[in-house]
């Protein structure tokens, strides 16, 4: 249950499982504690909201119903009607990705491939979205909005800038750095540039790929790539700077994010396209983004490596099943490579509403398509993999990290090693600590430079490692 500043009702809202989309109640506040308290539905999940804000009697929706790309209506509390709301934001071929009620204006963030906007609406009649200029493109982090206060506080970051903390003014119109967060001596690298292309799917579809690297590059085949992909619950890969990533940039190397479908980069519709037995689109977007970054020169198979997370093992245990030939290397991190089986994990039955049950005929077929598991082909030349898993992790089970290494190294007759990282204080990686992700990130790097042949990786005969 949440109440709200100066908001005569209280709302409850209800999740379900994995599933982004919500149920909404809402009941007078002096009626909150009462025997028989008239909580009210606003929304059920068949209504596909995702996200809402309040002012007063005002109560604005997120929603994905009739609208993949999502739009934004307005009711009110004292009498939500969903089938009379009026359109505040209508669909478009941006996503609307969150919303919030400031004293001044609602503040929309939009979203176009891997690149956010943000708008603002006064609460005016026929009050037109005006377009708020930002320093540089980049994600959008929302902080929620107070109706008591006007404007918004919002964290920007870009793919080579560090995020910062800023602030929109609505009397000067202007988007003022907070310096909530002092400047560090790599926030914004000036040899370090980005690109945002977009590739041709299998079936012709356009897939955003975001590709940093030092400036200068040369494009001839030698560089080393790694390339990322996740595609899953919609969620999107957005522009984020780490600098720990100068490491592997101030090497020569190539990092690559794969929009791929499965995640919500183009919203509802985008998510579905790679979900259940549409989930081999994921792969098959990650397959070419590979191959553009070959096409293109960026790097050769043997200097190519993909990575994925969690639900992203799905996505790089696939690709390696399927084109084993595009790559010399691959990370499987705390990894779902073995989807028949996942609904017996801990985790499991809340997940059902994203991968499907093998209780259903087409969900079993679906669940066997994306098993990376159950693909590993015996006599198969694989590329070299680490798999890495934490004996404590409660969402993927650790033993689908064992079984894949297992199959993998039976299966492969490429002589390329397959090998299993298992830290046994951790669990998903969400509350790993720091030295935890460091040891991991330089076993992770440190293996793929070898396998790329860099000389100063390469272990010698006399290696007791």
């Amino acid at each position: 249950m949440a109440t709200f500043p100066d908001v005569p009702f209280a709302l409850g809202t209800v999740t379900h499982g994995s599933q982004n989309e919500i149920s909404i109640y809402v009941t007078p506040l002096d009626s909150v504690g009462k025997p028989n308290t008239p909580w009210r539905k606003v929304c059920a999940v068949d209504d596909a909201v995702t996200g809402m804000t309040v002012r007063g009697d005002d109560l604005w929706l997120l929603t994905h119903k009739d609208a993949p790309r999502f739009k934004i209506i307005h009711t009110h509390l004292s009498n939500p009607d969903l089938s009379h709301a009026d359109v505040v934001v209508a669909p478009s071929a941006a996503v609307v990705i969150a919303l919030g009620a400031a004293q001044d204006a609602l503040y929309i963030q939009l979203r176009d491939g891997a690149i956010d906007h943000l708008l603002r609406i006064g609460y005016e009649t026929a009050a037109k979205p005006e377009p708020v200029v930002l320093p540089y493109d980049g994600s959008i982090g929302l902080y929620p909005t107070d109706v008591r206060a006007p404007g918004v506080v919002f964290e920007l970051s870009g793919w080579t800038k560090a995020n910062r903390f800023y602030e929109y003014d609505p009397k000067t119109k202007n988007v003022v750095d907070t310096k909530l967060r002092p400047s560090a001596p790599f926030d914004n690298p000036e040899d370090i540039e980005s690109e945002e292309v977009k590739v041709p799917a299998q079936d012709g579809t356009l897939i955003p790929l975001s590709i940093i690297h030092r400036s200068g590059l040369k494009l001839d085949g030698s560089n080393p790539v790694l390339l990322n992909g996740y595609g899953a619950y919609g969620s999107s890969l957005d522009p984020n700077f780490d600098p720990v990533n100068l490491a592997w940039l101030e090497r020569g190397g190539v990092l690559a994010f794969a929009h791929v479908r499965g995640g919500g980069e183009f919203g509802d519709d985008w998510h579905k396209a790679g979900q259940k037995l549409t989930k081999p689109n994921t792969w098959h977007d990650f397959i070419a983004c590979a191959e553009y970054l070959i096409e293109k020169k960026y790097t050769s198979p043997a200097h190519l490596a993909g990575e994925g997370e969690s639900a992203g093992g799905i996505l790089i245990g696939r690709s390696i099943t399927e084109r084993p030939d595009l790559f010399a290397a691959a990370l499987i991190e705390v990894g779902f490579t073995d989807a028949l089986r996942g609904e017996l994990e801990q985790d499991g039955p809340g997940e059902i509403p994203e991968w499907g049950t093998v209780k259903d005929p087409d969900g079993f077929k679906g669940l066997y398509e994306m098993s990376a598991y159950a693909h590993v082909k015996n006599g198969a030349r694989y590329p070299a993999v680490m798999l890495t898993t934490g004996r404590n992790d409660p969402r993927v089970a650790p033993w689908e990290s064992d079984k894949m290494t297992a199959r993998l190294q039976a299966a492969t007759t490429s002589g390329k090693p397959i090998l299993l990282r298992v830290d046994y204080e951790a669990g998903h990686g969400i509350g790993s600590t720091k030295t935890q992700l460091e040891q991991e990130l330089a076993d992770e790097w440190s293996f793929l430079f070898w396998q790329f042949g860099d000389v100063r990786f390469q272990m010698s005969a006399s290696d007791p490692r």
